[in-house]
């Protein structure tokens, strides 16, 4: 994305068509969109080109974005586990390991990365009926390693909006929720972890459409991105008249909620009704 985003910005300054550079290196217009959005693997050879296209002599920035090139190339941790995710869900992961802002609304369940190991194994055996215990270890184990990412150095803030719904629905035996609840009132009170609950009692809100994540990342030149998961495919909208609408349903939605801290006495009271 970050390359895509540079090559997409020295082609705007140039006034070169997309068709134009997918000419230059023999590709179509929507491989142009695709490279640009990071969609697609990047050619060295590609890159070179439409470099030369674009007018860039200077050595050391040609030999920046072709580096960049290359690393966009390497595949990620989480590409081991591509055998027991959904196609799309990939992508996800490597978006969330990249941002330093998730804001997300979750109303079916905890969210993954907050989610506990037995927790996290009744959600995906319950998503994955049929699958073999061992396929299901691994999709567990793939949660957990994600979640190292919230506690580490380079650790994201994470603004987390959980409906009531969430918290009531059962996962699990008792000891299982009991434990989610109690590791979601530890996990709270993270410096980088804005946690709140939407309550039942406050009636309808703006989540109405469902649960979304918006990630947002270091580099200024990055567009947020919103994520939207669907039964058989997901959503990565980008347009910053998408991205405008989610952020006004979510910090309506953290307007609306109590607070961290009286969020964290509401799970002390479920916790105590347990």
């Amino acid at each position: 994305m970050l390359l895509g985003s540079h090559l997409r910005r020295l082609r705007e300054s140039r006034g070169i068509t997309r068709e134009a550079a997918g000419y230059s290196i023999r590709a179509s217009e929507s491989k142009i969109s695709r490279m640009e959005l990071g969609r697609v693997s990047f050619k060295t050879r590609d890159v070179e080109d439409l470099l030369t296209l674009y007018g860039i002599t200077d050595e050391a920035e040609r030999t920046s974005l072709v580096s960049l090139a290359k690393e966009a190339n390497v595949a990620g941790w989480w590409h081991s586990y591509s055998d027991v995710l959904p196609s799309w869900f990939p992508t996800y992961v490597g978006l969330e390991g990249a941002a330093h802002l998730i804001r997300s609304y979750e109303v079916q369940f905890v969210h993954g990365l907050l989610q506990t190991e037995a927790y996290a194994h009744a959600v995906v055996a319950r998503g994955m009926r049929g699958a073999s215990p061992a396929d299901i270890e691994r999709r567990v184990a793939l949660r957990l390693e994600r979640q190292k990412y919230l506690v580490s150095e380079k650790a994201p803030e994470f603004h987390i909006v959980l409906d009531e719904a969430a918290l009531r629905r059962p996962y699990g035996d008792r000891e299982v929720m009991r434990g989610q609840l109690q590791h979601l009132i530890e996990v709270s009170e993270r410096p980088n972890v804005r946690l709140q609950v939407m309550p039942f009692s406050f009636g309808g809100h703006s989540g109405e459409s469902g649960s979304f994540t918006i990630l947002s990342f270091p580099e200024s030149d990055l567009s947020d991105v919103v994520y939207l998961e669907q039964l058989t495919s997901a959503l990565y909208l980008d347009k910053r008249e998408d991205v405008t609408q989610y952020e006004g349903a979510l910090k309506q939605l953290q307007q609306d909620s109590p607070g961290p801290s009286e969020s964290r006495d509401l799970l002390r009271g479920l916790l105590q009704l347990s």
